[in-house]
C-alpha cells in the first residue's frame, strides 16, 4: 500500500511517501520526494495521523528535559559511590549474555515498581511470615519474572558490598531498567538518582486501580495514567514501547482470540497465537513483537500498523485516533521514538519517589529494615493522603 503525505513537522517542511507492503509487512519504506510530488487520495487518513502527531510531538519537543525532583540528582552517587553504574553494568552483560530475556523482566518489574505506590522499591517487598499479602501477590504482579527479583538482589548485594549501604534498592532496580534498555538494544541515557526506598507496599486493590489490564482500551490507558501518573498520549505510546522485548502469557490476551477473533488482529498473528493458546486458560507464552523479539526497537510500532499488535491495550493504540498518528511516527523514525522514550522514562521513573529523610535504604531489597515488625498496609496511607509518601 502507497501512501504520501506533504506536511510541517516540528517546523520542517515535509514531502515523503511510505510503502507499507501487503506482502512483507515487517517493514515500512520512507522515500522522501520533491515538494511537488502528486498525493494520492489513499493518504489522507495516514496525513492526518501524521499532523496530529505533530500537535504532540512538537509541542513536547519545545519543553525542557523533564524537571528534576527536589532531592534527586544526575551525580548523587559521584563521590560516595563511584563505580555503582559498571557494578550494576558489568553484571547485567553477564546475565544478559545467558539469557536476554531477563531485560524484558527487569524493565517491566520497574514499571510495576513506579505506577503503583511510586519509583520506591515497594513491589520488591515480601510478606513478612504471617503477615499481610503484598503488591507481589496482586493479579497484575503474578507474572513478573522471579528471576528479576533475584537479579535486583544480586545487584543489591554487589553494590552494598562495594559501597556499604547507601544505594537504595529503588535506584539499582531503576539502574537495571536502564541498563535493559541499552544493552537489548536501546538508547543510552541518564537518570537521575537519589530514591529511598519506602516501608510499606500496596494492597490488591490499588495495585489494581494503577496497572491498567492489557485489555484496556486506549481510552482507559489514557485517562487512567494521565490521572494517576500525569502522563500524557506521547508518554504513554512511548512508554509502551517496552512491549518490543519481552514475551506474555495466553491469559493476557485470549478475549481477543475466543469466543471470537478481535477484528482489529491480523489473521495470520491470530492463527498463531492459537497454536499456542488453543483454548482459554492455556498455559502458553508467546513474544511480544514477532520481529525483532530480543531487540528494544521501533519494530513494535511497524506491528501495530499491521494489526499485530498482542494486547487490546497494544493494538487500540493505533486505532485511537488520539494516538494512531504518535504511532506512525515512531514506526517510521526510531531515533524520534528513542528520544521520547528516553524523556519518558526519566518522567515515569521519578514519580512520587522518596527522598531525603523519607523511606529507608534497605539492607535486603525484599523486606524493610524492621526486623520482622509487619509492614502497615497502604490502606492507612491512603486515607490519610498517602502523607507519609510525599
Amino acid at each position: 500500500m502507497l501512501s504520501s503525505a506533504i506536511f510541517f513537522f516540528c517546523g520542517y517542511k515535509m514531502s515523503t511517501y511510505f510503502l507499507v507492503s501487503t506482502t512483507h509487512p515487517t517493514q515500512i519504506i520512507k522515500m522522501t520526494t520533491p515538494h511537488n510530488a502528486a498525493v494520492s487520495f489513499t493518504s489522507l487518513l495516514l496525513i492526518s495521523s501524521l499532523l496530529l502527531a505533530s500537535s504532540y510531538l512538537c509541542a513536547s519537543e519545545a519543553q525542557s528535559s523533564p524537571p528534576i525532583v527536589n532531592g534527586l540528582s544526575w551525580t548523587f552517587y559521584q563521590s560516595s559511590c563511584p563505580d555503582l553504574e559498571s557494578i550494576i553494568q558489568k553484571q547485567l552483560k553477564k546475565v544478559f549474555k545467558k539469557d536476554i530475556g531477563q531485560a524484558a523482566g527487569l524493565l517491566r518489574l520497574h514499571f510495576h515498581d513506579c505506577f503503583v505506590l511510586g519509583c520506591e522499591g515497594s513491589v520488591l517487598l515480601n510478606a513478612p511470615d504471617g503477615g499481610p499479602s503484598t503488591e507481589q501477590n496482586a493479579p497484575p504482579n503474578l507474572s513478573l519474572r522471579q528471576q528479576a527479583f533475584e537479579i535486583v538482589e544480586d545487584l543489591r548485594r554487589r553494590v552494598h558490598k562495594k559501597c556499604g549501604r547507601i544505594v537504595s534498592c529503588a535506584d539499582i532496580l531503576a539502574l537495571a531498567a536502564r541498563d535493559s534498555v541499552l544493552l537489548a538494544g536501546g538508547p543510552d541515557y541518564n537518570i537521575p538518582l537519589g530514591r529511598r526506598d519506602g516501608l510499606t507496599f500496596a494492597t490488591e486493590q490499588v495495585t489494581l486501580a494503577n496497572l491498567p489490564a492489557p485489555f484496556s482500551n486506549a481510552s482507559v490507558i489514557l485517562d487512567s495514567l494521565a490521572t494517576n501518573q500525569n502522563l500524557d498520549a506521547t508518554d504513554v505510546v512511548a512508554l509502551s514501547g517496552g512491549h518490543t522485548i519481552g514475551i506474555s502469557n495466553c491469559g493476557a490476551f485470549e478475549g481477543r482470540l475466543y469466543p471470537n477473533q478481535d477484528s482489529s488482529m491480523d489473521k495470520t498473528l491470530a492463527n498463531n497465537l492459537k497454536k499456542v493458546c488453543p483454548a482459554l486458560n492455556a498455559n502458553g507464552t508467546v513474544v511480544m513483537d514477532i520481529r525483532t523479539p530480543n531487540k528494544f526497537d521501533n519494530r513494535y510500532y511497524v506491528g501495530l500498523m499491521n494489526r499485530q499488535g498482542l494486547f487490546t491495550s497494544d493494538q487500540d493504540l493505533y486505532t485511537d485516533r488520539r494516538t494512531r498518528g504518535i504511532v506512525t511516527q515512531f514506526a517510521i523514525n526510531e531515533t524520534l521514538f528513542f528520544e521520547k522514550f528516553v524523556a519518558s522514562m526519566i518522567k515515569m521513573s521519578q514519580l512520587r519517589v522518596l527522598t531525603g529523610r523519607n523511606g529507608e535504604i534497605r539492607a535486603r531489597c525484599s523486606a524493610t529494615n524492621s526486623n520482622g515488625k509487619y509492614l502497615e498496609s497502604v490502606v492507612k496511607e491512603v486515607a490519610e493522603g498517602f502523607s507519609e509518601l510525599i
